[in-house]
């Protein structure tokens, strides 16, 4: 493996990677690679760059659908090494990419921190929800962000800071391939009103989302002003089925696997979805999730 000389333990070769998203479903890599160290991420991205091959970040997969051909190029996965939290002074919190969504919401609950309950319930990791600015009815995460440390396209580590950054519904400007870590300017409060908070929106979600059925999330966008899952809904597609992929009866804007599913079976079904709604609503749907 003369690419990633040096790398050899930490490089895997045609590594399967349906286990590693929430859908389970999708191919195969030609590299999936877990760096250790910000120096070790540094030599892969650099050593990606100098062979052309095209990279891909991985968090926990709960925003992304993998094609059922794999991907042809190096899966990045910030694992164990890239998931700590610190809490700095004046109500700052510092969190590394890897870091899960959930325990990050419940770790501010404990330390009486409030600004991230809007996250509670929204699946992935710290750096993909920082990438897509993630949130719901209830806030997005750009709002508290202070600062990003990025890693750039040559291995090159510089930091984002808030008046540079700039969040807007679902996205970010945000460019650099690789998000290291993030910090929030969080406010103090009463942790059992903050967790009074949290179990409300928890309960919200529930009631209103498929949580308990392997999906990746909401698949589009909302257009401006308009909901994608009453659109889809409007148009007659509550239950509609692909194969082993279906259109969720509890909230149309997500597509439930059934085992046995086929990413392609997602695919058509996402297909299906834009033309009906397109055709009902004269509404064309962006993709929310990402499809590798």
């Amino acid at each position: 493996m003369k690419l990633f000389t040096g790398l050899e333990k930490i490089v895997k070769q045609d590594y399967p990677l349906a286990p590693r998203t929430w859908m389970k479903l999708g191919g195969r890599a030609t590299y999936y690679i877990e760096p250790t160290s910000v120096e070790e991420l540094s030599q892969v991205v650099k050593s990606c760059r100098a062979n052309e091959i095209p990279i891909y970040v991985l968090g926990s997969g709960a925003n992304v659908l993998i094609d059922d051909s794999g991907v042809n190029g190096a899966v990045i996965h910030l694992g164990e090494h890239f998931q700590s939290s610190k809490i700095l002074d004046g109500a700052m919190l510092c969190a590394n990419a890897g870091a899960d969504m959930g325990k990050l919401v419940l770790r501010c609950v404990k330390d009486g921190l409030a600004g991230m309950e809007c996250l509670t319930g929204i699946p992935g990791t710290l750096g993909g929800c920082v990438k897509m600015n993630a949130g719901g009815a209830f806030g997005d995460i750009g709002s508290v962000i202070q600062s990003v440390d990025v890693m750039g396209p040559n291995g090159e580590v510089f930091t984002r800071h808030r008046p540079d950054l700039a969040f807007a519904y679902r996205s970010s400007n945000i460019s650099a391939p690789i998000i290291l870590s993030a910090t929030f300017a969080l406010s103090e409060d009463d942790p059992q009103r903050i967790l009074k908070q949290v179990k409300q929106i928890w309960i919200y979600k529930k009631n209103t989302q498929p949580l308990a059925h392997r999906n990746a999330g909401c698949i589009f966008k909302n257009p401006r002003g308009l909901s994608a899952g009453a659109l889809i809904d409007r148009a007659g597609l509550k239950g509609r089925r692909v194969g082993g992929a279906f259109v969720s009866e509890k909230h149309a804007n997500f597509i439930l696997v059934d085992d046995g599913a086929k990413a392609s079976d997602v695919l058509k079904l996402i297909n299906t979805i834009r033309e009906t709604v397109y055709k009902n609503s004269q509404v064309y749907l962006e993709m929310e999730i990402e499809v590798w």
